[in-house]
């Protein structure tokens, strides 16, 4: 028996060598297939606007792996995509060429949008409309309501340019001064101004901000969002307006706003080399512009 036991294990060693001795010839093509998507019209317009240039991708398309798994989100609709990166190119990318230089839109602009149809609606009554990740990409929400807000026709904004600033515009400006934060620190005594008064995710709670020295109910939430609230609401609205705001909020309260106000102006000039009252000038001509019917919000022709 033991004889038979030591045949039967010789003959599966041999089996075994024959087996790691011989070479196989590996099929030179690989069984992973990327998907290889046909261009449209709007991607081409996109590559000669926004990645040529700028090296901006814009994704419209839905990707869940770019998508935030907390919330329920869907598509973006392909025209309300077509009409957003017209305006995001002609109101903000255009308008920090125009005051800063391309170069700089090209080294600090982010690389990436990521589009989704819906905002992300947050439990506290609240919803996202746009987010800042890492330096590199905004993730804007909502863009399936882009036509009703140019209509004048969406949450009772009757006023197309309160509606673009409000939902989209002032929110591009507001990540992107995140951006810029997070490249180059503002100075400490911003958070110093009002620094008892932030009230993290409670913010949605409270009234009466401006007297406190808050321009909106967000910049209650810590000092970045107040930072970026200020920049934003600012380049966003014109110099009557801004009063208003500050006659609203009181001698001290409008002394609070002031003194942020200054804060971010030296910051962005003294790190970036922009004023933000040309920055102000130019973003509310080209919104002028686009209101009135002088930007074809719809063309895909590459010129």
């Amino acid at each position: 028996m033991r004889k038979y036991i030591i045949l039967f294990i010789l003959a599966v060693s041999a089996s075994l060598l024959a087996s790691s001795c011989r070479t196989e010839t590996l099929n030179p093509e690989s069984i992973i297939k990327a998907e290889v998507k046909q261009k449209n019209d709007f991607d081409k317009w996109l590559d000669a606007n926004y990645l040529n240039p700028y090296n901006i991708s814009v994704k419209y398309r839905y990707e869940m792996d770019e998508s935030d798994y907390s919330y329920y989100t869907i598509p973006a609709d392909m025209e309300c995509s077509i009409i957003m990166a017209h305006l995001i190119k002609y109101l903000c990318i255009d308008t920090y060429d125009e005051v800063a230089g391309i170069e700089f839109t090209r080294e600090y602009f982010p690389k990436m949008f990521f589009y989704l149809g819906e905002w992300e609606y947050k439990n506290n009554g609240t919803y996202i409309l746009g987010t800042a990740e890492g330096g590199k990409k905004i993730y804007l929400t909502g863009v399936n309501y882009i036509k009703d807000v140019l209509n004048g026709n969406y949450q009772g904004y009757t006023v197309p340019a309160e509606g673009i600033n409000h939902f989209y515009v002032k929110t591009i400006h507001h990540e992107f001064t995140h951006i810029l934060n997070q490249l180059k620190e503002y100075p400490a005594d911003f958070k110093q101004i009002t620094a008892s008064d932030y009230v993290q995710d409670s913010w949605n709670e409270y009234s009466g901000n401006l007297p406190l020295g808050f321009i909106s109910s967000y910049a209650r939430a810590n000092d970045r969002e107040d930072f970026a609230e200020m920049m934003s609401l600012y380049v966003t609205h014109d110099q009557t307006w801004w009063d208003e705001q500050l006659a609203t909020a009181g001698k001290t309260g409008a002394g609070f706003i002031t003194s942020k106000l200054d804060i971010v102006r030296s910051y962005m000039n003294n790190s970036f080399g922009i004023d933000i009252d040309e920055l102000r000038s130019t973003v509310l001509r080209r919104q002028e512009e686009l209101i009135n019917g002088e930007v074809d919000l719809t063309s895909l022709d590459i010129i």
